[in-house]
């Protein structure tokens, strides 16, 4: 079980994973109002939702940093907050907030070990944490440190490096502390890191995948508990040899990035993928002969947030039925603004 020092109001879900509002609204009844997102259109969906606080994970370029005004005006009840690693989008920020009735926040994201986006800990940090406090328009809001290079199947090993990763971000919070700069959030961690971080007090924690969860992170991380929310449905479309089977379950439909098995088909487990195209998934089993062109097969994805967003819509199941249709609202990449 995952121990939250703090409960719900240190969780700061991060939505890219399902993109649906209804999920968010799941979230605000209990109790989690602040959420982690990577495009301005899944801010404006978390703010249609309802969310108090929403943070743009995403460094803002290009017209991202008008866009994002445009909502925190429309949107005056959410407080919004955007990550940066340079002084160049920390400028175009403070110049798209100024005279705004409430400074926009701004996290300094951190390289804590993945080299992927972030700035390392250090003088050069510090300097531009100095200039983000100094500027109007925007307000230093705190640290953000995903450590996603970190996913190691052995839970003490994990544990290891995440702890090793992340004392380096904790030295330098003293740091700014020390010369008198405000650091009022530190946000970390990611699914497989969150759990690590749950007992730390003075940290948000940010899964995101575990929200609706697939096979790639249970396989792989055996010791979180969590359920699978979310499967694709797809149909035998040819029968192309007695033990193959043809589904309408391609990359245009499956997230494709991984090596296969892409998908584990429930009752076809033991199946082995054999072609995988845009529109066709040709799996061979001995089982083959029990399908008939149409029946349908159910699966769980190997990777679920890119395969969410192959998607217009959902269909919620409740007892067995599908009950509602979900527009995955954020799959656009602009919704109004």
């Amino acid at each position: 079980m995952v121990r939250m020092a703090g409960g719900s109001a240190r969780l700061r879900p991060h939505i890219k994973t399902h993109k649906l509002p209804e999920v968010l609204q799941a979230h605000l009844g209990a109790g989690i109002t602040k959420f982690k997102c990577a495009t301005v259109a899944e801010a404006e969906m978390a703010a249609q939702a309802g969310a108090s606080e929403v943070l743009l994970a995403y460094q803002p370029t290009g017209p991202n940093p008008g866009r994002l005004r445009a909502l925190a005006d429309r949107h005056p009840e959410t407080r919004f907050a955007a990550m940066v690693d340079d002084a160049g989008p920390v400028r175009a920020l403070a110049q798209a907030f100024a005279g705004s009735t409430r400074p926009l926040d701004v996290f300094l994201d951190l390289d804590c070990g993945m080299h992927r986006t972030g700035i390392d800990p250090g003088a050069s940090a510090l300097e531009l944490y100095r200039f983000i406090e100094s500027l109007g328009g925007i307000r230093a809001a705190g640290l953000h440190a995903y450590d996603g290079h970190i996913h190691d199947p052995d839970p003490e090993v994990r544990r290891a490096r995440c702890v090793e990763a992340f004392e380096p971000v904790r030295d330098f919070r003293k740091e700014l502390e020390k010369a008198g700069l405000p650091v009022e959030t530190v946000i970390a961690g990611g699914t497989p890191t969150f759990p690590i971080h749950a007992p730390d007090s003075s940290v948000q924690c940010s899964p995101g995948t575990c929200v609706l969860w697939d096979f790639g992170y249970s396989d792989k991380f055996q010791d979180l508990p969590f359920l699978y929310a979310a499967l694709v449905m797809t149909r035998v479309v040819s029968k192309p040899a007695g033990n193959r089977l043809c589904l309408d379950l391609g990359h245009k439909a499956i997230a494709a990035e991984n090596p296969h098995p892409r998908v584990r088909l429930i009752g076809l487990e033991d199946a082995n993928p054999v072609i995988h195209s845009e529109e066709h998934l040709v799996i061979e089993t001995p089982l083959a002969g029990n399908y008939r062109i149409g029946d349908v097969v159910y699966g769980i994805p190997r990777h679920i947030c890119p395969t969410v967003a192959l998607y217009s819509e959902a269909y919620a199941v409740d007892e067995g039925l599908a009950s509602n249709r979900w527009l995955v609202t954020a799959r656009a990449r602009v919704i109004s603004v």
